[in-house]
């Protein structure tokens, strides 16, 4: 797993020094993601469909046209519907739906550090003693909540700034319920915005 990751990334790397040799990266954009992670023992879990940080997290590297912030990281929370109102913006489409649920990630294109305050969600569904349950999780630059079944199959909630690993539940903290709740509040909003009734 690994060595294909390594392998990769050489790959992408080949792909833009030729547009930089060829002269072509003033007319080119090159958007590059994965479907999403892959956990390697983490939680105890050797899969995809968890919503932990590992598994929910993938790589996203843009480049090229319409990129003026070049070669510089970007630690925002962006998610896949993004991609879409993005590539339409830097390639100059016109005519995308005023409904979409993404939004273009060119002001982080230009400015890595611009405000930025939209979560991504990630959603996975298990098989459990003969019915699905849905998980559901909505991750900032700093939390993810997590509710699996609306939340009647239990919840997390993870602090990155102190637990980056997820290793400390915070969702029975009574100390973090009003957070739980805003965040519980607001992944449901963005849910039934979307079409899922839960």
């Amino acid at each position: 797993y690994y060595a294909t990751i390594l392998f990769l990334d050489a790959q992408i790397g080949r792909l833009l020094d030729a547009l930089k040799r060829l002269k072509l990266e003033s007319n080119t954009t090159v958007a590059f993601w994965s479907d999403h992670g892959y956990q390697l023992g983490e939680h105890g879990q050797w899969m995809k469909q968890t919503v932990f940080e590992p598994s929910a997290r993938s790589p996203l590297i843009i480049a090229g046209a319409g990129v003026k912030a070049r070669g510089r990281v970007c630690g925002r929370t962006v998610e896949f519907l993004d991609l879409y109102p993005t590539l339409s913006k830097l390639c100059g489409l016109e005519g995308a739906p005023g409904n979409l649920h993404g939004a273009s990630l060119v002001p982080l294109l230009d400015n890595p550090a611009a405000a930025w305050d939209r979560p991504a969600i990630t959603q996975v569904r298990r098989a459990a003693e003969k019915k699905v349950i849905d998980g559901h999780s909505l991750r900032t630059e700093r939390y993810r909540y997590s509710m699996w079944d609306a939340g009647r199959e239990g919840e997390e909630l993870y602090d990155y700034s102190t637990d980056p690993r997820e290793l400390k539940n915070l969702a029975a903290d009574a100390a973090h319920a009003g957070l739980k709740a805003q965040l519980k509040g607001r992944l449901e909003t963005i849910l039934r915005t979307r079409g899922w009734a839960g």
